[in-house]
C-alpha cells in the first residue's frame, strides 16, 4: 500500500468509525496527513515530511519523543512484567513514589498514581472531600482541569460543561488573578481551591507574583486545602521543576500528568501532604485504579524525573524560554495589529492575536514550514508554543521566524478587512 492510499484509508476509518466532525476539522486545519514516527523535537509523517513538534502534545513531550533512556526502561520492564498484580507489593511504583516525594514541594509526600491528568484530579477532589467533610470547591474562570465529571466541573468554561449539566454542586468560578474575587468566595463551607499556578488551556495566563502567597496564606487562615493542578505546568515545563516552585509556595495536594511517562507511556498523579492521606490511610481501598501504577508506567516515570535532572533539561527549558519569549516579543512589537502580547515562563508560551480567525492561519501558514501549533482550548485567540525541554537554538530560530513570516502574510489579510 503506498502513502495516498494509507493516508486516504485512515482519514475514511477516522469518518466511519472514530468521528467525521474531528476528520472534517483536522483536514481544514491542515492536518491532513498521518503520524508515523518520531524523535527528539521532529515529528514525521508517512510521506517523510518532517515537523518540528511545538505543540508538544498539549505538554506530554516535555523529554521530546521516545528519548531513548525511558523507551529503554519500558523495554526492560515489558520484559519482566508489565502489569501488576495488585496485590503482591510493585517495586516501580514505590520508587516513583519516593521520587515525587522528594522532587514535590514541602513536606508532600504520598502519592497515588492514575493514567490521565484529569483521573488525577478527580482523585485530587476526592481526597478534598473526605478529609475536610465539605463539599464546596472554588475554581477559576477559565480553568481547565479535566473533562470527567469532577474534572469538568471544576472546569471554567461553560461551553465544555453546559452540554452535561447537571454537574456536580458546590462548584464556584471567580475571574484568575483576581484575589478579592478568591477571598470573597472562601467561606466555611470551602473544601478546596482548586488551581493552576498558569492557566493553560485559558490562555497562558501568568498571574501575578503574589497571586499563589496570598491564595495559600487565605486557605491556611480560612482552614482550606489548596489543589495545585500541576498537569501541564508541572515537571520543568516552566524552568522550575513545578510552577508552585516560582512562588515558593507548598500545596496540600499537587497534581500532575502529561509529561510524567515521559513522552512515552500515560500516567498520572496525585501527592498530599501526610495528614491530608490519613483518611485513606485508615481505609486504602476507598479510591483504587486497575491500571495505575502499572509497572510499565512507573518505569517511565522513574526514568523521566532522572532525565529531567541529569539533563539539565529545567534549566534549558528556562534559558531556552527566555530566549524565545524575547525573539517573539520582538515580533509582536513589530505587528501590533495582529499580536497584542506575548506571554508565558520557560517553555510554555502562548501567543495572544488580535482576532480569533488569524489562528487557523496561522497555524496553516506554520503547516506548510513544518511547525505544529495550535491554539488554546479556552481561547482560540492564543496559539500555545510548548516545544521538548531539549530543543535546539537552530530550531528555535527556525520556529520564530517561521512565525515571524506567517505574522507578516497575516498582516496583510487584517489591513485588507
Amino acid at each position: 500500500m503506498d502513502s495516498k492510499q494509507a493516508i486516504s484509508e485512515t482519514i475514511a476509518k477516522y469518518e466511519q468509525y472514530i468521528n467525521p466532525s474531528m476528520a472534517r476539522l483536522l483536514r481544514f486545519m491542515g492536518f491532513s496527513s498521518v503520524e508515523w514516527e518520531a524523535e527528539g523535537s521532529i515529528i514525521r509523517d508517512l510521506d517523510g515530511n518532517e515537523y518540528i513538534d511545538c505543540l508538544g502534545g498539549y505538554g506530554v513531550f516535555s523529554l521530546g519523543h521516545r528519548h531513548p533512556k525511558v523507551v529503554k526502561a519500558v523495554k526492560q520492564q515489558l520484559d519482566r512484567m508489565p502489569m501488576s498484580s495488585k496485590v503482591l507489593f510493585n517495586m516501580p511504583m514505590a520508587d516513583l513514589a519516593e521520587q515525587l516525594a522528594k522532587i514535590t514541594p514541602g513536606d508532600l509526600q504520598y502519592s497515588f498514581f492514575v493514567n490521565s491528568g484529569t483521573e488525577a484530579v478527580e482523585g485530587a477532589l476526592k481526597l478534598a472531600r473526605i478529609h475536610t467533610g465539605k463539599t464546596k470547591v472554588v475554581s477559576t474562570v477559565n480553568a481547565f482541569h479535566g473533562k470527567t465529571f469532577g474534572s469538568l466541573s471544576a472546569t471554567g468554561r461553560d461551553m465544555f460543561k453546559d452540554p452535561f449539566f447537571p454537574l456536580l454542586d458546590g462548584f464556584v468560578h471567580v475571574p484568575f488573578g483576581d484575589i478579592g474575587a478568591m477571598e470573597k468566595a472562601m467561606d466555611e463551607d470551602t473544601a478546596a481551591v482548586i488551581i493552576e499556578p498558569i492557566q493553560g488551556e485559558g490562555g497562558i495566563i501568568v498571574p501575578p507574583d503574589d497571586y499563589l502567597p496570598t491564595i495559600r496564606d487565605l486557605c491556611n487562615k480560612k482552614n482550606i486545602l489548596l489543589i495545585c493542578d500541576e498537569v501541564q505546568t508541572g515537571l520543568g515545563r516552566t524552568g522550575k521543576m513545578f510552577a508552585v516552585d516560582h512562588y515558593g509556595v507548598v500545596p496540600d495536594i499537587l497534581t500532575t500528568a502529561k509529561a510524567l511517562g515521559g513522552g512515552v507511556m500515560p500516567l498520572g498523579a496525585y501527592v498530599a501532604r501526610p495528614q491530608i492521606y490519613e483518611k485513606y490511610i485508615t481505609s486504602p481501598f476507598l479510591h483504587t485504579s486497575t491500571f495505575g501504577g502499572n509497572p510499565l508506567a512507573c518505569a517511565a516515570g522513574i526514568t523521566t524525573i532522572q532525565v529531567l535532572q541529569e539533563e539539565g533539561l529545567i534549566q534549558k527549558a528556562a534559558v531556552t524560554g527566555e530566549k524565545m519569549l524575547g525573539a517573539l516579543r520582538k515580533m509582536a512589537e513589530a505587528f501590533p495589529d495582529v499580536v497584542k502580547e506575548v506571554r508565558g515562563k520557560g517553555l510554555m508560551i502562548g501567543v495572544e492575536l488580535t482576532k480569533e480567525g488569524i489562528g487557523g492561519f496561522l497555524m496553516s501558514e506554520l503547516i506548510a514550514e513544518g511547525i505544529l501549533v495550535a491554539y488554546t482550548l479556552n481561547n482560540p485567540k492564543v496559539m500555545r508554543i510548548e516545544p521538548p525541554l531539549a530543543i535546539n537554538d537552530e530550531l528555535v530560530n527556525r520556529v520564530v521566524n517561521a512565525f515571524a513570516r506567517a505574522v507578516e502574510k497575516a498582516q496583510e489579510i487584517v489591513e485588507d478587512l
